[in-house]
């Protein structure tokens, strides 16, 4: 269905306005991307159900919201310190509404080439890297709201690990959203290089203030080189009015390791679409999500791997735990393509429900198109075990205590493959506060 005239009219004057003045309109090769990306959108129009991808995903909220785009919004006087970690070594990009904020940032300069900047900052310092990847691997052309960023973004991270360079500390990404006033957007883009024999871990987090109603429209590419590591981490603490849909795309060479985890806890909407192509020999990615929910939140995590060259290694594990009148969406496909030969791959998405009212939609799928492969997926959906409810019971624990370790063992699984500590203690501890009892239950682990 195509966008009706309302719903394009904030994002038809934004566009006008970057398209002439913007900080990223300069690059003839920009603008031609940015106006082709408009026009896609502009046929495309926002997705219904009626779109397979988009089954059980409704954003037609999204749609008939008109978000304030591209206005002079300051950024706050804020206290980020519950949202950050490792403050003496962690390189820390902060953006407010979009924008880039220095004062909250901290940017450690380096003496072995590594740039940590913002985006429109990277135009000038490193146009070459910058033309070559953006928007080179987030495919906009059947995906409305990955065109949407691609014609509107402004600002994001830009990071770039040049050859055979381990950078010893994360760098932590981090968007918050202010919203004052009426419902805002914005729309972050993010593209991360590492280039041969390099290794780079990054966090992206998302949040914003609790009460208000705001729009993030994010796109992250992360383009690892032969024999490239990159641990990359998402973390969702969106305000319980928000919106979030983010594109995840990544690009894979000849033995290089890529491992991406997201983890959702806020959001009234969120959509993660996650794809990666493993474009050469010897290629390894893993995906693991994990999202706790209640009340009317919906999460929807899309997944596409596509092994493009033989033996590459893929494994995607996505756990789900929603309460109240809640519904996540789990949607799966793996792609081997005929040159594919001795592709291992496996999916594996598990949910727990906690109320009777809560839902998930299971949706893996396997495309094999060459005949020497190892593929399995499979999907699980089901409830507290009673057994174990009452076995703990009858060790004296209460029914909420009771059930609060059997979903704390479910999570365990997916919050125990963070390698970095302080992030996954902020995520135990966002895991307890969703749970009753929780604080009993971490004092006691």
């Amino acid at each position: 269905m195509l966008a009706t005239t309302e719903e394009k009219s904030s994002y038809v004057s934004r566009f006008e306005r970057l398209d002439g003045e913007g900080p990223l309109s300069s690059p003839a090769w920009l603008r031609a991307i940015r106006r082709s990306a408009f026009a896609k959108f502009d046929t495309l129009g926002f997705p219904t159900t009626r779109h397979e991808e988009w089954r059980y995903t409704s954003v037609a909220s999204i749609a008939r919201t008109q978000f304030a785009v591209g206005g002079e919004l300051v950024p706050a006087d804020l206290d980020l310190s519950d949202y950050t970690f490792c403050e003496d070594v962690c390189n820390r990009l902060v953006f407010v509404d979009g924008r880039f904020s220095a004062e909250h940032s901290n940017i450690v300069p380096s003496t072995r080439g590594v740039r940590i900047t913002n985006l429109a900052q990277a135009f000038d310092t490193d146009p070459t890297t910058v033309e070559s990847h953006l928007a080179q691997h987030a495919c906009y052309e059947n995906q409305a709201f990955t065109a949407l960023n691609t014609a509107m973004m402004e600002d994001g991270a830009f990071i770039y690990v040049p050859k055979g360079v381990v950078v010893d500390h994360p760098i932590h990404v981090l968007y918050w959203s202010t919203a004052p006033g009426e419902p805002a957007a914005c729309f972050p883009r993010n593209l991360i290089v590492a280039d041969v024999s390099s290794q780079v871990t990054l966090v992206e987090t998302y949040a914003g203030s609790p009460r208000s109603a705001y729009f993030t429209n994010a796109v992250t590419e992360l383009v690892a080189r032969d024999n490239a590591v990159i641990n990359h981490y998402k973390l969702g603490r969106e305000g319980v009015r928000a919106y979030h849909v983010g594109h995840l795309q990544v690009h894979q060479s000849r033995d290089s390791d890529v491992t991406s985890q997201v983890f959702t806890f806020g959001g009234s909407l969120v959509r993660n679409d996650i794809g990666a192509v493993l474009d050469g020999e010897g290629a390894r990615c893993t995906l693991n999500g994990l999202h706790m929910i209640g009340g009317t939140q919906h999460v929807d995590n899309h997944l596409r791997v596509e092994h493009a060259k033989p033996r590459c290694d893929s494994r995607e594990l996505f756990k789900g735990i929603l309460d109240g009148k809640s519904r996540g969406v789990f949607t799966g496909r793996i792609i081997v393509r005929e040159d594919a030969q001795k592709t291992d791959g496996k999916q594996t998405n598990q949910n727990l429900l906690l109320s009777d009212d809560a839902m998930a939609y299971s949706k893996p799928q396997l495309e094999i198109f060459a005949d020497d492969v190892k593929c399995t997926h499979g999907a699980t959906i089901g409830q507290v075990d009673k057994d174990a409810l009452f076995y703990l019971q009858s060790r004296g624990l209460c029914m909420e205590t009771a059930r609060s370790v059997l979903v704390y063992a479910f999570a365990s699984e997916s919050v125990g493959l963070v390698k970095m500590e302080p992030l996954r203690k902020q995520i135990e501890r966002l895991l307890f506060e969703c749970l009753p009892q929780g604080h009993r239950l971490a004092d006691a682990l």
